[in-house]
């Protein structure tokens, strides 16, 4: 487990309507800041500054189909115009579960990418595909 300390960011933040926005520089545009979009907003900027992952190849709460339910992804990092990462994202006071593992590996079924992540802004879990073998990581993979 990696345990992620995020550093404070500049965010841009506005209110309106007494609810609480942040804008989001992969969507370009204003997100209600839930406790789970923190996290996600964090864990964009972590790895965007920390590890020099290009924002570009970054998509942010995109549908995908499984099976057949659609269902939406928090964060998929492409490299090559393949999905390499999925991130799977939650409020920081709900714990990382076999549940909330299930539900992410559901969804790389359909996707194929080579690195799964869970995180909840403090623990972080992070795995590796590779041969029909799953490692644990204990630190990000460089881009």
């Amino acid at each position: 487990m990696i345990n992620l300390s995020f550093p404070k960011y500049d965010f841009k933040f506005k209110q309106e309507n007494e609810k609480d926005f942040v804008y989001d520089e992969i969507r370009n545009k204003w997100i209600i800041l839930t406790p789970e979009e923190w996290v996600r907003q964090n864990i964009l900027k972590y790895l965007q500054i920390t590890f020099n992952y290009p924002k570009s190849l970054f998509s942010v709460e995109k549908e995908i189909q499984v099976g057949e339910l659609k269902k939406r992804f928090d964060i998929v990092i492409y490299k090559d115009v393949n999905p390499w990462m999925i991130i799977e994202c939650k409020q920081t006071d709900v714990p990382l579960s076999p549940s909330t593992l299930y539900q992410t590996l559901a969804y790389n079924s359909e996707v194929k990418a080579p690195y799964l992540c869970l995180t909840n802004g403090n623990d972080t879990l992070l795995w590796k595909f590779e041969n029909n073998t799953i490692t644990a990581l204990q630190e990000f993979p460089i881009f």
